[in-house]
Order: C-alpha cells, then sequence, then structure tokens
C-alpha cells in the first residue's frame, strides 16, 4: 500500500516557558522541517499551520495549541479537509525509547501518552507515528516532571537528533 501523508503533527505544549521541554520534541522537529522546506507558521484557530511541498505533493505542518492532553481537538479541522488517520504522521516524544532513538510505525495504543490518547480518541488510532526517544526516569511517579522538564545531559546531542528526524520525515513523505 502506497501511503499519502498529507498532514504532519507535532506534538507539545504551547508557549515560551514549554520550548525545551521533553514533551515539546514534536514541535521542535516540525519547526525544523518547517525551516528546512522555507514554510512560514501562520496562527489558525487552536493550531499554528505552515504548508511545505515535497515531490509535487502539498503537506500540512500542524501544531496544535491545545497542549497535550488535548490535541485531538485538531481533528475536526483535518476531517473536513479530507484528511483520514492513514494520512497523518505524528511527531511525539517516546517515553519507552532510549534518547535519540527514532521510529516511524503506524497504529497502536497511546501507551500512557495524554497527546496521543486524545488523537485516538478524536479521530482514531490508524496514523503514522514518528516516535523520538526521551528515555525514562526509573521512579514512574518521576515521569511527569521528566517530561516537562528540559534536555539536560543530552542536551548539546538534541539539535543532530531533530535533524535525524527531520531527514527520516523527509524520506518517509517521498
Amino acid at each position: 500500500m502506497i501511503k499519502m501523508i498529507k498532514a504532519v503533527i507535532g506534538l507539545g505544549n504551547p508557549g515560551p516557558k514549554f520550548s525545551n521541554h521533553r514533551h515539546n520534541i514534536g514541535f521542535r522537529v516540525l519547526d525544523a522541517l518547517a525551516e528546512k522546506h522555507g514554510a512560514t507558521w501562520q496562527k489558525k484557530e487552536n493550531m499554528e499551520l505552515a504548508e511545505i511541498t515535497i515531490d509535487g505533493k502539498n503537506i500540512l505542518l500542524i501544531k496544535p495549541q491545545t497542549f497535550m492532553n488535548s490535541s485531538g481537538q485538531i481533528i475536526p479541522f483535518l476531517q473536513k479537509k479530507g484528511i483520514k488517520p492513514e494520512n497523518i504522521l505524528v511527531v511525539h516524544d517516546e517515553l519507552e525509547k532510549p534518547f535519540g532513538k527514532l521510529i516511524i510505525k503506524q497504529g497502536g495504543s497511546a501507551r500512557g501518552h495524554n497527546g496521543l490518547r486524545s488523537l485516538i480518541a478524536t479521530g482514531g488510532p490508524e496514523f503514522y507515528r514518528l516516535r523520538f526517544g526521551i528515555g525514562r526516569p526509573v521512579e514512574k511517579a518521576e515521569v511527569p516532571d521528566y517530561v516537562l522538564s528540559n534536555f539536560d545531559q543530552e542536551a548539546t546531542e538534541v539539535d543532530s537528533q531533530i535533524e535525524q528526524a527531520v531527514q527520516m520525515i523527509d524520506e518517509f513523505l517521498q
């Protein structure tokens, strides 16, 4: 089956105080993707939008501005444009993978990720995901503070991993 990605959604929380948090890696990857393709962001209702062209296909880039737990609120906008879950690639942080590990897969559960849970509840699970490994703290109770904190020892490597994620997305969209 040929994949027809029409939208790439980056998950994160809006506002400068969240910009470097682990949970915002989806926003950071989309910012780098938009910059690479010369796209500019525009605000629309509950999201920021940009459009890129790859291999003659127009692809929407979307950063929900609803906070992570309500990311699914953008799904009706996509549905009105005829964009189905299987036409979407979601970029998100992944606790279950070591820092910097990048994997693209289709479908699956939210695995405790509230942004994914919101998207699945609104549009179903069949979208593609670029899972950006952020590692996991030892204690489960530390997870909320961990995802809402800045990269620390990995900070010097984040930019190169973002570049690698952009490269993977470009290849995946061709």
